[in-house]
């Protein structure tokens, strides 16, 4: 009873805002445990209210009654690896794509112009505004049948 009784007092003399953050904290508890488990299973939800709640009110711990301060930082721990795992990823691995507009450009102007090599119309697509390589230019001409494989089908007939 005595100790009862000291609580109230102190509690009458903490600030309002703090009342408040420890009745929230009460409450969230109180939520966890209707849940009907027979052990709390704490949701991202339920743990981020947590961090967000030792983030901002010092006195956090008193009345964490369901689960431990230490897992409570390890949860935030845990976030904080997460967000700079995310933050720190590489954006696009590769070099950057081709348009499928310069590739399609590449393709007539090589089926249009049979005599023109990719030098040729590598210097065209620069005059157009597509900065692509000589070696992307050869990769998306159109495959032009030579002298040379001309003569290697008549002879296999």
């Amino acid at each position: 009873m005595l100790n009862n009784l000291f609580a109230l007092l102190r509690d009458l003399l903490r600030p309002r805002h703090d009342l408040m953050l420890e009745n929230l904290a009460l409450r969230q508890q109180i939520n966890v445990l209707r849940r009907g488990n027979t052990r709390p299973a704490f949701r991202l939800r339920d743990r981020l209210f947590w961090v967000v709640l030792m983030r901002i009110w010092a006195g956090w711990r008193r009345p964490l009654a369901l689960v431990k301060p230490e897992t409570v930082i390890a949860w935030h721990r845990k976030g904080w690896r997460l967000w700079w795992r995310w933050k720190s990823r590489p954006k696009e691995a590769g070099r950057p794509r081709v348009p499928w507009q310069a590739i399609e450009l590449i393709r007539r102007i090589s089926a249009e112009n049979p005599t023109w090599g990719a030098p040729r119309i590598h210097g065209e697509m620069m005059m157009l505004g597509y900065f692509v390589s000589e070696a992307t230019v050869a990769r998306y001409m159109h495959k032009r049948r030579g002298a040379a494989d001309a003569e290697l089908e008549d002879v296999s007939s």
